[in-house]
């Protein structure tokens, strides 16, 4: 009931008795979230109309169009993903909480009238455009984890991303101040910001996910550094030489990879969430290439690890990705209550470990796994997501002529 409860208060917080409405207005907004006591998370937005506005992260724009007022509020349903900005209007000012009721978590929200992201003040010490190994939370070793910073600066303004053996963050974007890094990115899940120290060879720094998490990460300059393989983390465990899942359908159905539907067809299964950036990444790319060759012996499937307390919420999160995406391949049911690695990993015995949603399952036209992708990195990443184009259609291919 925690999650009910905070979205109630958040609503009568930013209500009240006047009749007259207000609306947002045309025009650019920065908005800040607070993740600490000394840092906020800025990113930029524009109001198109009433009802529409763009959310902007480096190359991305992110499309809204679910916004609802009442009295002096604006209520800012964010697509795909559960969160929502709600807000009191006055004077071209937002003052509000960006809210994640099922997980119960909320943060401060403010936004104004401000064509930048992040102020520019002061000009650039060094230039970080290149590559950088990275390690996030080095000195613990049970949260230690490597990554690869990709970055390109001009002037003072960077973009890029890292990607992990899990993934990558998406679009960030933020300037170099000095020797003083600053950037961040918002997509109604993710609200990551990452500050630190630069020189010509090194990074030291923190980041901070939302205002519930915060750790270290130190880089260095390193043209060649590779992170380990994405076809080498998850396996089958000795013994077996397929997959087995039964989970149920939106309609009731339980559906087993030993159906009609899967029989004599290359079949991709996605581990996945509807929460889950990464995933929303690989679900657009899987559905262009299965509307594009559907005609094809192929068969794509998704299973969805939710938090979601119950079945019917968890299906309304799979609805809206299925309808926001135009998802036709079925999307089943493995999970409530708990995104945990390990509880998803009982359900399917078969593998070593689940080590990142999202992953995929290669299997043949005779049913056997042929290859386990872990993680997904996405078009933030520019070189590496055309490169995972190139090589998913060439397997695929061959799987298809065997």
């Amino acid at each position: 009931m925690r999650y009910i409860s905070l979205l109630l208060i958040a609503i009568s917080l930013f209500s009240c008795d006047k009749n007259d409405t207000e609306f947002l207005t045309f025009g650019t907004y920065r908005a800040e979230l607070t993740v600490s006591d000394t840092e906020t998370l800025p990113f930029t937005f524009k109001v198109k109309d009433a009802n529409t506005l763009e959310i902007y992260n480096a190359e991305e724009v992110i499309e809204v169009d679910e916004i609802q007022y009442k009295n002096d509020s604006v209520y800012i349903k964010l697509p795909v993903f559960e969160g929502q900005l709600i807000a009191k209007i006055k004077d071209q000012t937002l003052n509000g909480r960006f809210v994640v009721a099922e997980k119960g978590r909320q943060q401060a929200f403010t936004a104004s009238k401000n064509k930048t992201r992040f102020d520019s003040n002061a000009k650039a010490e060094t230039n970080i455009t290149g590559n950088w190994q990275t390690v996030f939370s080095p000195d613990t070793e049970a949260d230690t984890y490597v990554a690869k910073g990709v970055f390109k600066q001009e002037n003072n303004i960077v973009t890029g991303t890292f990607l992990t053996e899990t993934g990558d963050y998406r679009y960030l974007e933020g300037v170099v101040n000095g020797n003083q890094l600053q950037l961040s990115t918002f997509d109604g899940a993710h609200a990551f910001l990452f500050t630190g120290t630069v020189t010509d060879s090194t990074i030291n720094g923190y980041f901070y996910s939302g205002n519930h998490w915060k750790e270290p990460f130190t880089a260095k300059r390193n043209a060649n550094y590779q992170l380990q393989s994405a076809e080498a983390l998850t396996y089958l465990k000795d013994g077996y030489d397929t997959l087995a899942f039964s989970f149920p359908d939106a309609d009731g159905n339980t559906i087993s990879l030993t159906d009609n539907q899967f029989k004599n067809k290359v079949t991709v299964v996605q581990i996945m969430g509807t929460w889950c950036p990464n995933c929303l990444d690989e679900s657009k790319y899987y559905t262009q290439y299965y509307n594009a060759n559907k005609s094809k012996d192929i068969q794509f499937v998704a299973l969805a690890f939710e938090y979601a307390k119950t079945e019917a919420k968890a299906f309304s999160f799979i609805k809206r990705l299925q309808d926001r995406l135009n998802i036709t391949y079925p999307i089943l049911l493995a999970q409530t209550g708990t995104t945990s690695k390990s509880k998803a990993n009982e359900k399917l015995p078969m593998l070593n470990h689940v080590l990142s949603y999202p992953t995929s399952i290669f299997i043949d036209k005779k049913g056997k796994v042929r290859k386990i992708h872990t993680g997904f990195n996405g078009p933030a990443t520019g070189e590496k997501f055309t490169q995972f184009k190139t090589e998913f259609t060439a397997f695929m291919d061959l799987l298809l002529a065997e």
